[in-house]
């Protein structure tokens, strides 16, 4: 018998390359997801990668009936990986009700649900956001969190919080944070990748569409910073790596061998990269030339984030195998294949 999980958000960019990687290490995935910021041709897409068509449910988690009703349908479950969130910094901030009633009624449903229904192995989404502005770097995880400049951030922090709280008094249940920097890349098939509904949040798909021509130019927010060259410094991290960390993750809480009922991770390359950079880098691997503006600083921003990983190197056994030049890459195959589709 294959062990089940439950993926929430699991038609999105995080969460459709994790449904991916669980398949390819045998385990059965449901995916429950309400198509707010994602489209159900991606379980079309992960069919033709794997040749296995994951159950879908179409759910909104604010729904708290409608998702009891989806746990206690797959009550046989082993484990959550909960993606379903909002998770655009800027729109937070002008935003934040939004923000916060789906990202927090979506958590608490999801949690509620699955422990009435025996199901208690939990892996969270959460963000390099919530340690604020940090005062040494590279971060770790005995880094303090902090009040993120942003909602977003905020929702993530507090999730955390929640989840502590709730380890502490149900013995029963498990949890592991895994705290993402920043995700960007394809799968290598170039089948499935990020595709946000209308204009970019994130930088990637914002320079593979200006590239494109879907975009008339890609705005830099801000060259002031303290950094090498004012743009503000990121840790991009592959999709496919950080899918990779999840499987990990979810076998260290079926074969219970997490020391602590909840447990944080950072997630990333370890290497820190600015804008330019990485418009440099695209520029240089694509052969093409990007229509760029600096503008002023957005809100909600901080000058470096970049992650010491060695924690998920020594209790998990897991590191990144893959190079800013394949993320960019894998980005630009995966546009290019969009655009086809769509002429």
């Amino acid at each position: 018998m294959k062990e089940k999980i439950i993926v929430t958000g699991g038609c999105g960019y995080i969460g459709s390359h994790t449904v991916i990687e669980l398949i390819e290490n045998n385990f059965e995935v449901v995916i429950l997801d309400d198509l707010s910021n994602s489209n159900e041709k991606t379980i079309d897409r992960i069919n033709k990668i794997t040749g296995i068509t994951p159950k879908f449910l179409k759910v909104d988690l604010k729904d708290s009936l409608k998702t009891d009703e989806a746990f206690k349908a797959h009550k046989d479950a082993s484990a959550v990986i909960h993606f379903a969130a909002h998770k655009a910094v800027g729109e937070s901030v002008q935003q934040p009700l939004k923000y916060y009633k789906n990202n927090f009624y979506s958590l608490l449903n999801a949690l509620e649900a699955q422990s009435e229904n025996g199901i208690n192995n939990f892996i969270f989404s959460s963000s390099a956001t919530v340690y604020g502005t940090p005062n040494v770097l590279p971060i770790t995880e005995e880094n303090e969190t902090q009040r993120p400049f942003s909602p977003y951030g905020n929702t993530k922090k507090i999730a955390e919080e929640i989840l502590d709280d709730y380890t502490k008094s149900n013995k029963e249940f498990s949890a592991i944070s895994l705290r993402y920097f920043n995700p960007i890349g394809a799968h290598e098939s170039g089948e499935i990748g990020e595709l946000p509904s209308g204009i970019p949040n994130n930088l990637m798909p914002y320079i593979t569409q200006t590239a494109a021509g879907i975009r008339e130019k890609l705005m830099v927010y801000g060259n002031d910073y303290p950094t090498k060259d004012g743009t503000p410094i990121r840790d991009y991290i592959h999709v496919v790596d950080l899918a990779k960390a999840h499987v990990i993750a979810v076998k260290r809480l079926l074969k219970k061998e997490q020391e602590k009922s909840l447990e944080f991770f950072n997630l990333g390359t370890g290497v820190g990269y600015s804008v330019l950079d990485v418009i440099n880098t695209f520029e240089s691997v694509t052969n093409s030339k990007l229509n760029y503006e600096i503008v002023g600083r957005r809100d909600g921003d901080v000058p470096q984030l970049y992650a010491s990983t060695n924690l998920a190197k020594e209790k998990l056994g897991w590191s990144t195998n893959k190079a800013l030049d394949d993320m960019i890459s894998s980005s630009w195959v995966w546009e290019q294949n969009l655009r086809n589709e769509n002429n």
